[in-house]
């Protein structure tokens, strides 16, 4: 008995030796987290194995093309990872300064558009991302902007700040989500939650559309059609679909001309996808009913913008994924990326690898 509870007590030992061992190396590691507000949680975990370094500034806005470029340019030489906080590109210079030994990319958006994947790939570094935990408050926002389009809170709100109501039986009447036919482009994570959440305002149908059928669409009690019967049948068209060359503008006048006088686009998906002149020349001829976006292009836009002039839209400063638990979330799973990429597990979210 006493011989078994020695050998316990040595591999225990050597065990607790060898993690001890594993962290000490990776300490050696540096790791650059790219913007001062990058969550604590995700820090933490970052902390545990590397040496971290991170921004003194934020990585987006103007802030992130000046000071926080310059700053960047100066840490990442001899960095093996770098967690991408920003809604900037990625540069090829930036990766010129860090040099052979960077060997992960791990970005904290479900999105990866921006992170330079053609070169990123070219030179072998992993690229992870970080889907799914963002899907539930992405898909809040969605119903949020489908009811503030369809009962046409921008001009119901612009009644309040002037004090000003329009009485009547027949004033500022909205559309119903009930019994409508909503199309989601992108039955992903984000499609599919976006569904979920919206079986309990009792809509008629679900369409959606993509490369192939979704194994999910079943029980979600969507029908797979193609994206013109989509673009004509639908009450409600959400965009959420990720940003390539396939499906850049894929809003635009001709597949606008395809919808519904009643049609209200949703966008919370990428700026990108929505030809914005086209969609200003559809909602100021009343081609279409509404539109809700979280995102736009230019990012933020701009306040005399010509979309922000029209009573019909209703927009949002990108805040999908805002909330406390969900950005935690985002943080710890991009930390975690990085731990297993240098410590050669696979990654848990993998784009490249």
């Amino acid at each position: 008995m006493l011989g078994l509870i020695f050998i316990a007590a040595v591999i225990h030992t050597s065990s607790s030796a060898n993690v001890a061992s594993n962290t000490n190396m990776t300490k050696s590691l540096k790791v650059l987290v790219s913007s001062k507000d990058f969550p604590e949680s995700g820090m933490q975990v970052l902390k545990e194995h590397f040496t971290v370094l991170q921004s003194r500034y934020i990585n987006f806005g103007e802030e992130g093309l000046t000071k926080n470029r310059e700053e960047l340019l100066n840490l990442i030489p001899g960095c093996s990872a770098l967690v991408w906080v920003s809604h900037h590109p990625i540069t090829k210079e930036l990766l010129d300064r860090a040099g052979p030994q960077l060997k992960i990319v791990s970005t904290v958006s479900a999105g990866y558009n921006h992170c330079n994947v053609p070169e990123l790939k070219a030179r072998g570094i992993k690229l992870s991302n970080t889907p799914n935990v963002l899907s539930a408050a992405v898909a809040e926002i969605a119903v949020a902007l489908m009811l503030g389009t369809a009962r046409r809170f921008t001009e119901n709100l612009e009644q309040v700040r002037r004090g000003e109501w329009e009485i009547g039986f027949d004033k500022v009447l909205g559309q119903d989500i009930a019994g409508s036919t909503v199309g989601i482009i992108g039955l992903g994570g984000i499609g599919q939650a976006v569904v979920k959440r919206l079986h309990g305002f009792e809509v008629g149908r679900f369409l959606y559309t993509g490369h192939r059928e979704k194994p999910e669409a079943k029980d979600l009690g969507a029908e797979f059609v193609n994206l013109d019967s989509l673009l004509t049948q639908s009450d409600f068209i959400v965009l959420a679909v990720p940003l390539t060359d396939e499906t850049r503008l894929m809003i635009n006048k001709t597949t606008l001309a395809k919808m519904k006088k009643n049609a209200i686009l949703i966008n919370v998906g990428r700026g990108e996808l929505v030809d914005q002149d086209a969609l200003y020349d559809a909602l100021k001829n009343k081609d279409i009913y509404a539109a809700g976006l979280d995102v736009t292009s230019p990012e933020p836009l701009p306040k005399d913008h010509k979309l922000l002039t029209l009573p019909n839209i209703f927009v949002l400063p990108h805040i999908g994924s805002a909330t406390v638990h969900t950005r935690d979330s985002m943080a710890v799973l991009a930390a975690k990326n990085v731990v297993n990429a240098l410590n050669g597990k696979p990654l848990l979210t993998p784009v490249l690898e």
